[in-house]
């Protein structure tokens, strides 16, 4: 049955993901940006949406009240396609850092480049730094919210992690609060994988990161307790009444 549910939540994602941007369109590009942006988060509920009615999966977000107002960072583990959009509702005006290369995918590239979404040539790294910082600068200076994932990929639930230093430059040159986000994604909807286990994801906004640290500090602080926090809510779903089937290739912290 995990199959066929897996397999039916797929086809409608994508099916309904192209149907939404298609009928969104002439709304979409005709209204202001800030006006427009309904449409995203509309999409994303639907996703949720259809993760619990077909594959059984539901959500629990904690935290919710350490989520700053204006501009800042949101730094989140990633180990799975669910945070790319399941994270977006709450947001007032989010944007993400994305390759250049996805705004060639015809609808969906018009839609980022619309939504001023972040784009960065990883060939040209020098130029591409810069004009990716300015890009920040302007966001942050909007009062909008830029989401990465500081690994740059996803990583299997339990694995060890892999940050990448550029978040702490982030951090000291944009001088804005980040939102660490810890979360147990990959139990269920792993990494690669086209299987989706039901159960519940665990998503903790932990409090903020404000600016003022030494990036070393910063940088060691925030995946300490991301990192903290993500492992805790693996172990946490252990203890679930049908555990995810992933926990059986992860080893109980402390054994």
């Amino acid at each position: 049955m995990i199959y066929l549910r897996s397999l039916l939540f797929q086809i409608a994602f994508y099916l309904l993901t192209l149907v939404q941007m298609v009928v969104y369109s002439p709304f979409v590009f005709l209204a202001p940006r800030r006006m427009a942006w309904v449409v995203v988060p509309f999409w994303a509920r639907v996703n949720l949406a259809l993760l619990r009615w077909i594959a059984g999966l539901r959500v629990e977000y904690r935290g919710v009240e350490n989520i700053p107002q204006g501009g800042f960072l949101v730094a989140s583990k990633h180990q799975s396609a669910w945070e790319t959009f399941a994270l977006i509702p709450f947001f007032p005006d989010p944007t993400y850092i994305l390759k250049r290369e996805l705004r060639w995918i015809p609808i969906f590239g018009w839609y980022t480049a619309k939504m001023k979404q972040i784009p960065i040539n990883r060939g040209k790294r020098s130029a591409a730094l810069a004009a990716m910082m300015a890009a920040a600068r302007e966001a942050i200076g909007e009062g909008r919210q830029i989401l990465i994932f500081p690994e740059g990929t996803r990583r299997p639930a339990g694995a060890e992690p892999a940050y990448k230093y550029g978040i702490s430059h982030l951090y000291r040159d944009l001088a804005c609060p980040v939102l660490p986000v810890a979360l147990n994604a990959g139990l269920y909807w792993p990494r690669k994988g086209f299987l989706i286990h039901p159960g519940k994801v665990i998503v903790e906004f932990l409090p903020a990161i404000e600016p003022g640290l030494e990036p070393a500090v910063f940088f060691e602080t925030l995946t300490g307790q991301i990192e903290t926090a993500s492992n805790r809510l693996i172990e946490e779903a252990r203890q679930a009444e049908r555990p995810s089937p992933v926990l059986k290739t992860i080893p109980p912290r402390g054994a």
